[in-house]
């Protein structure tokens, strides 16, 4: 009989050991689950399987580090976490360089005000969550890709599977809902 692991013994088994079985397992108890995610998030199964690849691939190499302490011990929302930056790397299709030069641009414009400092403000000044709550799915899809993820159009058209005049469409529909409803 053999006894069962925790995530933590796992990924502390791959990253100190090397240790294939403790990764194997960790595999098969996270890739189906990540895999389902993923593609809730993504339209194109190709590039999600290759996001669930590369994010394990990060977790064997040990280019991915876990800290229990850290990250609060729960495996599946670090699994998630990498894989969701993984996810928008490739749908930027720049990875390294995109994200040099989304830093480089935020430096130019420091005294802008980020979408994450508005919605902020906007919490002070109404029940956003409950505004959220009643947009329809596929207006809180929109505004997740495009203000939580920060995609562009072409991009969160590409995670959702529709075109990019309906991503922008949807979008002002749901800015014009929350504005109405946090009025």
């Amino acid at each position: 009989m053999s006894e069962t692991r925790s995530d933590g013994e796992l990924l502390r088994a791959v990253a100190a050991d090397g240790d294939r079985r403790a990764f194997e397992e960790l595999y098969r108890r996270y890739a189906p689950w990540l895999t389902a995610r993923m593609r809730g998030r993504c339209a194109d199964a190709g590039i999600v399987d290759d996001v669930v690849q590369e994010t394990f691939l990060a977790v064997w190499r040990g280019t991915a580090r876990y800290r229990a302490d850290a990250e609060g011990a729960d495996a599946a929302g670090w699994l998630w976490r990498i894989a969701s930056r993984r996810l928008v790397d490739a749908l930027r299709g720049a990875g390294a360089r995109g994200r040099l030069r989304q830093a480089l641009a935020r430096l130019r414009h420091r005294d802008e005000v980020s979408a994450e400092e508005r919605v902020l403000a906007g919490v002070e000044h109404g029940d956003l969550a409950g505004a959220l709550v009643r947009l329809s799915p596929e207006l809180r899809a929109v505004l997740q890709a495009t203000v939580v993820d920060g995609l562009t159009t072409r991009e969160a058209a590409v995670l959702l599977g529709i075109p990019p005049g309906t991503v922008k469409t949807r979008a002002m529909r749901a800015r014009r809902q929350l504005r109405e409803a946090l009025a």
